[in-house]
Formats: structure tokens, C-alpha cells, sequence
């Protein structure tokens, strides 16, 4: 695929859509959890901005990616757009099955994930279909 031939703008929306998405969704998730285990928690919270830089940069790849995804299989619609989006989620669903099944996180973290991905990654997808 020739990379001059993407179209930056669904890139762009795409990535800040993720950020905006992202900042809602974990500031209401964390904003329970700080409730229920304060202690815990603030023992735990990182400090400095190294993780809000790499979440902005983390979006914007995420972005491209989806981008190249679903240019290269030629969705042009925003149903298209959505099913390759919902697929994408799917699959990341399975690898967070997987590694709950092997008690490598708690089924209170996989629903947090699996709601966080499936739901971003429908709207990318729905994002580049419509956009390109």
C-alpha cells in the first residue's frame, strides 16, 4: 500500500476521538476505583506526564493503523468502516480472554478492557470508513 495515497484526516479525528474517548472512559473508571481503595490506588498512580505523551502518541498510531487497515480492504462506508472496527475489537477481546483464563488479570479489569476496546475501536472504524 502507498502510504501517500491514506487519507490524513480520518488519522486525525480518529486519534483525538481516541484521546477525547479515552480521557472520559478512564476518568470515570479511575474516578470509581479512587473511591473504593484510595490507599491502594494513589500507592500505585503513576506520577509526571511520560504516560499522558505516550497515550497521545499510543492514539495517533492507533489511529494510522486503523487507517491503513481498512483503506487497504477498500471500506468506504461508515457499515463497513464499523464491521472491520468491531472485528478489530473482537480479536483484542480474545487475547484479554486468554490471558484472564490464565488469571493474568481480574475479571473486573478484562470487562474494563474489552468495554474500553470494543467500544473504541467500532467508532475508529466507523471513523475511516466514513471519512475515506
Amino acid at each position: 500500500m502507498d502510504l501517500s495515497s491514506l487519507n490524513y484526516l480520518p488519522i486525525i479525528v480518529g486519534g483525538i476521538v481516541y484521546m477525547l474517548y479515552g480521557g472520559i472512559y478512564y476518568s470515570i473508571v479511575l474516578s470509581e476505583k479512587k473511591k473504593s481503595t484510595h490507599k491502594e490506588f494513589a500507592a500505585n498512580e503513576s506520577k509526571g506526564p511520560g504516560n499522558y505523551i505516550y497515550s497521545v502518541i499510543t492514539a495517533f498510531i492507533i489511529s494510522f493503523f486503523m487507517a491503513v487497515l481498512v483503506q487497504s480492504i477498500g471500506a468506504d462506508t461508515l457499515g463497513t468502516g464499523l464491521g472491520m472496527g468491531f472485528i478489530i475489537g473482537l480479536l483484542i477481546t480474545l487475547v484479554y480472554l486468554k490471558n484472564s483464563l490464565f488469571g493474568l488479570m481480574s475479571r473486573k479489569s478484562f470487562f474494563i478492557a474489552i468495554g474500553d476496546h470494543l467500544v473504541i475501536f467500532t467508532v475508529l472504524g466507523a471513523i475511516h470508513g466514513f471519512l475515506n
